[in-house]
């Protein structure tokens, strides 16, 4: 009973936290509470300490989602490093930072905040961006040479969701900014390798090169307006719904945790499924979403030890469980038994008594008759 009780305490933690994963496992935003919780508990200091690491990296967005999580949690931070925060959250979304960067997106189509993603977007709505990472891959495929066929593919699906986002006023936006996010995140190598090469695979798809070198070799960057649409015929809308949705789901989340969260999710992100849930997550915890990420990586998203792992320290505490109440039915017994030994040893003992008193008596009458 005492190595029952003493093992079940040392698992019970575990067997505890096993139990809240497990049921928390198809729920992104609980699960990622269960894991914080743990991982807060082991180091109290970690938010302070992430915080540091955001300023001295120069991402005040990283530094004010872990201030925000900081508040969730009630952990106390000091007041000069929220003040530190606040500054350089003030210092990135001012107005010249926010130009500089949207003429940086603009120019160079590639976006890693709010300000460069909107000059990505902008290009891309007004084609130009699409058109340009079109006619680039098109002419390395036309050469001979290794072309990028998910940016193929995201700019060819680009152009057509471009035109239903002005057909729906708007409608398409989310899709539109996710499409341009997979697209610049691919460029600078932040796309998860599984996720990469699955979007790689749905990319290839979509497109029909032989019909799309022929639209690029008769087309130019310079003249986009007779390009489009010799570039969307080669697009194969039946075939793009997997992207497109992936796409919706980067949007969703950038929409919640912002741009760099949603290229924090294409960096640990395995699959489409992994993104669909790093969505939801994004709109339970909003800002939140990047210190999550930053500290569990793709454990914020699923289970990263394997359900058989956690159901053994289910099964562990439940077999410390059994041998303690197996240790209280044996004492038990053994008790009771000891009990009715001893009764029935004094029974036996008062009876042996009483005929040794009834033997005395009756030798006792003999005598004197």
């Amino acid at each position: 009973m005492a190595a029952s009780i003493a093992l079940g305490v040392a698992i019970w933690p575990q067997a505890r936290e096993a139990y809240a994963e497990l049921t928390a496992r198809d729920d992104p935003a609980t699960l990622a509470d269960v894991k914080i919780g743990a991982v807060l508990r082991n180091n109290p200091k970690l938010i302070p300490d992430n915080i540091e690491a955001a300023l001295a990296a120069g991402d005040a967005d990283l530094a004010a989602s872990f201030v925000a999580l900081a508040r969730e949690r009630n952990v106390a931070l000091d007041d000069g490093l929220i003040t530190r925060v606040d500054d350089a959250v003030a210092e990135e979304n001012s107005a010249s930072h926010f130009a500089k960067r949207f003429a940086a997106g603009l120019v160079t189509g590639t976006a890693d905040d709010v300000g460069s993603l909107t000059g990505t977007v902008a290009g891309d709505l007004f084609v130009f961006g699409d058109v340009r990472d079109v006619v680039r891959e098109s002419k390395h495929l036309a050469m001979g040479e290794e072309a990028d066929h998910l940016v193929l593919g995201l700019a060819t699906a680009g152009l057509a969701v471009t035109a239903a986002t002005y057909v729906s006023v708007g409608g398409m936006g989310p899709v539109r900014a996710g499409l341009t996010l997979v697209k610049d995140a691919r460029k600078v190598g932040r796309v998860g390798e599984g996720l990469a090469a699955w979007a790689g695979r749905s990319a290839r798809e979509v497109v029909d090169t032989p019909m799309l070198q022929q639209a690029v070799a008769s087309g130019s960057v310079l003249r986009p307006g007779q390009t489009v649409d010799a570039i969307k015929a080669a697009f194969r809308v039946e075939k793009a719904g997997g992207l497109v949705r992936l796409a919706k789901d980067v949007g969703r989340v950038g929409e919640k945790a912002g741009t760099r969260g949603a290229l924090d999710t294409l960096r640990v992100a395995e699959g489409p499924k992994d993104v669909a849930r790093a969505a939801r997550l994004a709109e339970a915890k909003g800002s939140q979403t990047r210190a999550i990420l930053k500290i569990l990586g793709r454990g914020a998203l699923l289970l990263a030890t394997g359900a058989f792992n956690l159901s053994m320290w289910l099964f562990s505490a439940l077999v410390m469980l059994f041998g303690f109440l197996s240790s209280i039915k044996s004492a038990t017994e053994r008790a009771t038994e000891s009990w009715l030994r001893r009764r029935k040893a004094r029974r036996l003992k008062a009876q042996l008594a009483a005929a040794a008193s009834g033997d005395v008596a009756l030798a006792g009458a003999a005598v004197q008759g």
